[in-house]
C-alpha cells in the first residue's frame, strides 16, 4: 500500500486532478478512503478465495457454467459500492472517479485475486460502451441493472475462424422491421460469459450487418442480451446458447465461455451507435482493457514478489561465504542473505514496482486526455496511445519472468502447491494473450503508434524523457543514471530511424519483422524512465525532509533503480544489435529452407 500511495501521491500527485471540473468533488482524503476500503475488502473476501477458485474451477454442466459462489458476492458488493461505474458520468449513475484512482483500487483487488475482479470489471467495460455510444433507450434498458451488479456484461470479439484478425468475423446481423437485428454466429473465449450469479448477461458483440463492406470497415457493434426484456419488465430467452467452458491452465476460476447466437433463429440484437463503426467503438473498451490486463499482470507479479520476499526472509539454508570460507559451526542464514537470491528479489521488485508506476501514469494520461486542460488533451492522448501497448505487454511478459525468479527462490517448494507461486505462474501466462497477443501489441507499437501523426507521439514522449532527465540531474548521485538514460533514449531513436528506412523503401514486412524485439527494447527504456522518476521523487523527499515514509523506504527505491540500470537497461545494447542486423531471417521468402 505504501508503494502504491508513493506512486499516486508523491510521484504523480493525483490530487492535482481535483482542480479539474470533473473531479472537483474529490480530494486526497477521499482517494485514500477508497484505497483503504478496497484493501479491507480484498483482505476479507477477495484474497481468501484465491486458492479456492483454482481448486474449484469454473465448469460446464447441463448447459450452464458453474463458478465459485464468491463471484456472486463480488458482483453484489461491486454494485452496492458503486465501483462498476467508478469513472462513469454522474448522469449515467457513475462516480466520476479519476481512472488513475480506479486503477489503484484495481491493483489492490487484482493482487489479492487476479481472476475474481474480472467479473465486475468486464461489466464496467461493457456498460461503458453503452454509456458512451448507446441510445437513451439502450442506456435506460441496460445500465441501471449492470451498474447495480444484477446483470453482467461481456465483450464478444473472437470467433473460431477469426482470432486477432477481426476483419474475418462472420457473425451476421439481419435487420428486423422493429429496428432490431437477427443475430447468428458463434463467439469463443468469452471471459465471464455465463454463470448462475447474474440474472442476465449483456453481450457486446461484433457483427457484420447483411450487405456491409468487407473487412473491418463493415463491422458493427450490437447489444445482444442472454435474455430479452419484455414490455411487462420480465425476461425471456434470447436464443443465446452457452455451448461450453474452456478449461485453462491458469485463472481456472475465471470462466471462459463458448457462445452460440441464433441457433433457433430467434436471437435479437440492438445496434450501438452507427452501423459499420463497431470496431472503433470496441477499441475504446479494448484500450482500457489492455491497460487492465497489464495491471493484472503487474498485480499478479506483485503478489508473487511479496510471497517470495516473505519466504526468503524465513527460509534458513546455508551460510554466508565470508573471508573465502563457510563456517559450519555457525547457524544457517536465511536465504535472503545470499547475493543471488537478493538479485532475483531485486529483479522482481524492479519489474513490479516499475510496471505499476507505468500503469498508473498511463491511467493518469487517460484522465488528462479526456478532462484535462483543452489545449493539452491531444498531447496526453498521444502519450496514452504510444504507451498503451507497452503498458499491456511489459507487465505481462516481464511479470512472468519475475514470477519465474520467485519460483527459483522457493526452490522445490516453488513447484509445489504448498505455496502460491506455482498458481501465480500459471495465472500470468494468459496475460500476454489477452486483448491482443504480444505479437499484436508489438505490431501496433512499431507499425502504428511510433509513426502516428508523423512521429508526433514519439516526439512528445521524448519531451517527457527530457523533463525527467533534467529533474534527476539536480542531484549529483542521480546524474550518472540520468546520463545513462539519456544515451539509451538516443539509441532508441536511432533504431527507430533505421527501421523507418525500410518502410520508406516500401519494405514493410522487413520494417515490422522484428517488432517483438523492438517492443522489448522500447519497453526497457520506458521502464528505465519510470525508475528515474521514482528515484528522483524519493531523493527529493530525502533532501527536503518532507518524509511520509522511512528513510529506508526512499533509499530502497533508489537502490532498486540502480539495480535496473545495472542489470536491465544494458540489455538494450543486445536488442539494438539484433534490430540493426542486416540479415532478415524470418520473412518467408528468405527463410523457406528453415521449414522445408
Amino acid at each position: 500500500m505504501d508503494d502504491l500511495r508513493f506512486v499516486l501521491h508523491d510521484m504523480l500527485q493525483v490530487e492535482d486532478l481535483c482542480s479539474l471540473e470533473r473531479y472537483k468533488d474529490y480530494d486526497k482524503a477521499n482517494f485514500d478512503i477508497l484505497l483503504d476500503s478496497t484493501k479491507a475488502y480484498a483482505d476479507k473476501v477477495i484474497y481468501p478465495s484465491y486458492r479456492e477458485m483454482d481448486q474449484q474451477p469454473a465448469r460446464y454442466e447441463d448447459g450452464k457454467i458453474i463458478v465459485h459462489p464468491v463471484v456472486g458476492e463480488m458482483m453484489k458488493h461491486a454494485g452496492e459500492n458503486g465501483s462498476i461505474g467508478s469513472f462513469f458520468d454522474y448522469e449515467d449513475g457513475g462516480m466520476q472517479l479519476p481512472h488513475v484512482v480506479y486503477s489503484g483500487m484495481s491493483h489492490i483487488t487484482q493482487s489479492a485475486n487476479n481472476a475474481l475482479p474480472g467479473y465486475p470489471g468486464l461489466t464496467t467495460g461493457a456498460a461503458g460502451l453503452i454509456a458512451s455510444f448507446g441510445s437513451k433507450e439502450l442506456k435506460d434498458t441496460y445500465l441501471p441493472n449492470m451498474m447495480a451488479g444484477k446483470w453482467a456484461g461481456t465483450m464478444c470479439l473472437t470467433e473460431p475462424q477469426a482470432g486477432s484478425s477481426l476483419s474475418d468475423i462472420t457473425t451476421s446481423a439481419t435487420p428486423n422491421a422493429d429496428g432490431s437485428y437477427q443475430i447468428k454466429g458463434q463467439k469463443i473465449f468469452i471471459s465471464g460469459g455465463d454463470h448462475e450469479y447474474s440474472d442476465n448477461f449483456v453481450h457486446l458483440v461484433l457483427v457484420r450487418i447483411d450487405g456491409a463492406p468487407a473487412g473491418t470497415k463493415g463491422i458493427s457493434l450490437m447489444v445482444v442480451p442472454k435474455h430479452r426484456l419484455k414490455k411487462d419488465g420480465s425476461l425471456e430467452p434470447n436464443d443465446v446458447l452457452t455451448a461450453g467452458d474452456f478449461q485453462k491452465m491458469g485463472q481456472r476460476g475465471y470462466c471462459t465461455a463458448h457462445l452460440v447466437f441464433g441457433e433457433n433463429d430467434n436471437s435479437q440484437g440492438w445496434l450501438v451507435g452507427e452501423a459499420n463503426r463497431g470496431l472503433k467503438y470496441m477499441f475504446q473498451m479494448m484500450n482500457g482493457a489492455r491497460i487492465d490486463v497489464g495491471l493484472m499482470g503487474a498485480s499478479t507479479a506483485t503478489a508473487a514478489y511479496h510471497a517470495s520476499l516473505q519466504y526468503a526472509k524465513e527460509r534458513p539454508q546455508g551460510r554466508r561465504i565470508q573471508n573465502g570460507t563457510k563456517d559450519a559451526e555457525k547457524e544457517q542464514t536465511t536465504i535472503i542473505n545470499h547475493p543471488d537470491v537478493r538479485r532475483m528479489l531485486l529483479l522482481q521488485r524492479a519489474v513490479t514496482e516499475g510496471s505499476i508506476a507505468l500503469l498508473m501514469q498511463t491511467s493518469m494520461y487517460h484522465d488528462l486526455s479526456m478532462y484535462g486542460p483543452e489545449e493539452d488533451r491531444t498531447r496526453y492522448h498521444n502519450l496514452l496511445e504510444v504507451l498503451t501497448p507497452i503498458a499491456k505487454t511489459y507487465p505481462s511478459e516481464m511479470g512472468r519472468t519475475s514470477i519465474n525468479n520467485g519460483l527459483q527462490i522457493l526452490g522445490g517448494y516453488g513447484f509445489c502447491t504448498d505455496f502460491p507461486l506455482e498458481q501465480y505462474y500459471r495465472d500470468i501466462r494468459i496475460m500476454s494473450l489477452y486483448e491482443g497477443t504480444t505479437g499484436i501489441q508489438s505490431l501496433d507499437l512499431l507499425g502504428r503508434k511510433v509513426v502516428m501523426k508523423n512521429g508526433e507521439a514519439m516526439r512528445q514522449l521524448v519531451e517527457e524523457f527530457k523533463e525527467s532527465i533534467s529533474a534527476a540531474s539536480n542531484y549529483d548521485d542521480l546524474k550518472p543514471y540520468a546520463e545513462q538514460f539519456k544515451e539509451a533514449s538516443k539509441e532508441l531513436q536511432a533504431v527507430i530511424m533505421h527501421l523507418l528506412g525500410y518502410a520508406m523503401k516500401g519494405e514493410y514486412e522487413r520494417f515490422i519483422a522484428d517488432a517483438n524485439i523492438f517492443m522489448e527494447h522500447m519497453s526497457t527504456v520506458v521502464l528505465a524512465w519510470q525508475w528515474l522518476q521514482l528515484a528522483t521523487t524519493a531523493k527529493t523527499a530525502l533532501v527536503t525532509g518532507k518524509n511520509t515514509y522511512s528513510t529506508e523506504f526512499y533509499e530502497g527505491k533508489i537502490h532498486t533503480m540502480r539495480y535496473f540500470y545495472k542489470y536491465e537497461l544494458p540489455k538494450t545494447a543486445g536488442f539494438k544489435t539484433i534490430l540493426l542486423h542486416k540479415d532478415s531471417l524470418t520473412i518467408p521468402e528468405e527463410s523457406k529452407v528453415a521449414f522445408a
